[in-house]
């Protein structure tokens, strides 16, 4: 019996004992039937997604209790620094959303999280998910989540009536950042704002798509095996165009968040965001047209590169409620919850046994995409490093932000990669 399955049987055998010494009284810290289920998803587009996956969950456990312990803010940097809180202190919800990756590392190295290769074997989803799906969730030989979704981050939103205004072709495509930064500048030349962004982890998405397109795909995936070097000079070539298009971007960025970025765009206040593919729930839920009322395509440079990161939920160590956990990973995992989640975020199932027939235009070019393109880890969004190395570098962004100082930026990253290379 392995660890997971052990936590369940010591977890069901708690809950016997509590049904006994109770005698039907109410347990006032919470009964054992609740599922708490810890998120980001907390508005907007993530949280119609979060809630169309609770009906699934609720119609297949119908003796399970669902308990939203969503937390808002910050792409998941404000619910993370919550959770490991939580975690330290032995107080585990039942299960968490953790990025698929190099992410989960720090939960597995601190002993919080259940390897759950066993229970993949048993419930057969070695076969559901695709193999380079499993081998990106396999951290130190074992499988420690389930993914919902699979999302693109190198994704370049446009207004084409922007565009068109600005003197620019509405649906023009580029090859290269150079190309794409020449019309960014005629567009702020007309007093519009060619780029939104909003607070640091989006300027750290941005930056991870400028140092995938001008680094290439090998060069790219070497930042994080260390066959990179993050102080050279294909590194500060990336991070002077990081430089330049910040210059491109509006100035209240530090006071939005994604949805204010994109909404910009949406409103045409701005002609381009670079987001990944949740920002297509935002068009939709305004009932956008994609091809008309906007355009969504690789970030200039990396076409035909797949920018990957997947939402996956983990069995936590000492969990309350085991049964439950495992409940909520199987709604995860089945079809019907990965159709009615996706339909409503904007990503893809994970599965490949969901049906996809009836999903919306963009969501049929990322499922041909990920079946088609090379496939890169995230960096914003934990496929491709721990939280630690996320958080360093994350401040030397922050940092430059203000100061605009490359050669620090450049040092920062350095450190950060030093800081928190793997063993």
């Amino acid at each position: 019996m392995n660890a997971t399955r052990k936590a369940l049987a010591a977890g069901l055998a708690a809950l016997s004992l509590l049904a006994v010494s109770a005698c039907g009284s109410d347990n006032e810290s919470g009964s054992t039937d609740e599922v708490e289920v810890f998120t980001w998803w907390a508005e907007g587009s993530e949280k119609a997604g979060l809630d169309a996956l609770v009906k699934v969950f609720d119609e297949q456990n119908p003796d399970q209790k669902f308990v939203n312990g969503a937390v808002a803010g910050g792409a998941g940097s404000d619910a993370k620094n919550v959770l490991q809180s939580r975690l330290q202190n032995g107080e585990p919800p039942a299960t968490f959303q953790a990025h698929a990756g190099a992410e989960l590392t720090d939960y597995i190295n601190a002993g919080q999280i259940e390897d759950l290769t066993d229970l993949y074997e048993e419930k057969g989803w070695n076969e559901q998910f695709p193999e380079g799906l499993l081998e990106r969730l396999t951290q130190d030989g074992g499988i420690y989540s389930v993914p919902s979704n699979i999302h693109r981050a190198n994704v370049l939103w446009a207004n084409p009536a922007v565009l068109e205004k600005a003197g620019i072709e509405a649906n023009k495509t580029y090859d290269s950042l150079d190309a794409w930064i020449a019309d960014l500048k005629k567009i702020k030349a007309k007093g519009i704002i060619p780029l939104s962004i909003a607070t640091d982890w989006t300027q750290v998405h941005l930056l991870e798509t400028v140092l995938l397109a001008d680094l290439g795909v090998e060069a790219y995936n070497g930042l994080w095996d260390g066959t990179t070097d993050w102080g050279g000079s294909e590194v500060e070539a990336a991070l002077a165009d990081y430089n330049t298009l910040l210059s491109l971007t509006n100035t209240d960025r530090q006071g939005l968040d994604w949805p204010d970025a994109t909404q910009l765009v949406i409103d045409g206040e701005a002609a381009f965001n670079v987001m990944g593919d949740w920002a297509e729930a935002a068009f939709q839920e305004q009932k956008k047209t994609l091809g008309t009322d906007y355009t969504a395509v690789p970030v200039p440079g990396t076409e035909g590169v797949f920018d990957f990161l997947a939402d996956s939920f983990t069995m936590p160590v000492d969990g309350p409620n085991p049964a439950g956990t495992e409940a909520w990973l199987d709604t995860i995992a089945s079809d019907e919850g990965q159709v009615a989640f996706n339909k409503a975020k904007g990503s893809i199932p994970a599965s490949t046994t969901a049906d996809t027939a009836d999903f919306g235009e963009y969501q049929q070019t990322a499922i041909k995409s990920w079946g088609e393109d090379e496939i890169v880890s995230s960096l914003a969004h934990g496929a491709a490093t721990s939280v630690n190395w996320l958080t360093d570098v994350t401040a030397a962004v922050a940092k430059f932000g203000s100061n605009k100082d490359v050669a620090e930026l450049q040092e920062g990253l350095v450190e950060a990669a030093e800081d928190n290379k793997p063993e």
